[in-house]
């Protein structure tokens, strides 16, 4: 029974390893140590964190070329513990991104982004016909994010005989999947990775 427990375990504590090793790109790590990310917060009192440095996240709904600014409005949603915006969370609201030079608005225009930068003030805009108050933050680093889609693999069962040798099905042949059968089409797992 021992030599039972520590199969399963040498098999379980790499997958311990691999998921406690979420990092932040460095382009939007920031000098803070934890940037302000509660943007409910902030547009409750914006002139209280006029100058902090802040990181929000979420999907570019708009991209405006000015002289030496690339203005981006940004549907805000909160981050997961990699800086990610989280897919499918409800809007927290929206902000403008100025970054101070050129981007393509091709590059960005309905992608998914994260800014690093310091909160400057609150500006009046619109959302279609309807007025909007939009935090304003001055960037200084950000990341796009690619939508990626990953086909999942079925979880392999928990054979305790597979580590002492074949197991035989019912025809003679070597059944690793110890009798499972996957119906219908695999689930795929959609995400955002760098």
């Amino acid at each position: 029974m021992k030599c039972y427990h520590r199969a399963v375990m040498a098999c379980l504590l790499p997958l311990v390893f691999l998921t406690g090793c979420v990092s932040i790109p460095k382009s939007i790590q920031g000098n803070a140590p934890l940037p302000q990310q509660d943007f409910t917060r902030v547009m409750n009192a914006p002139s209280l964190y006029v100058g902090q440095e802040s990181r929000f996240g979420g999907k570019v709904i708009k991209v405006t070329n000015y002289d030496n600014i690339t203005r981006v409005e940004l549907m805000v949603q909160p981050l997961d513990e990699g800086a990610r915006p989280i897919l499918g969370a409800t809007s927290l609201g929206r902000l403008y991104a100025d970054i101070p030079s050129f981007v393509d608005p091709a590059e960005l225009t309905n992608q998914y982004v994260t800014v690093l930068g310091n909160i400057q003030r609150v500006s009046p805009g619109k959302i279609g016909g309807q007025n909007y108050t939009f935090l304003v933050i001055s960037v200084t680093g950000y990341q796009r994010w690619h939508l990626t889609q990953q086909v999942m693999s079925p979880p392999m069962p928990m054979d305790p005989w597979l580590w002492y040798g074949p197991r035989y099905g019912r025809r003679g042949f070597i059944d690793p999947w110890w009798g499972y059968s996957m119906q219908g089409p695999m689930p795929v797992q959609t995400f955002l990775s760098e």
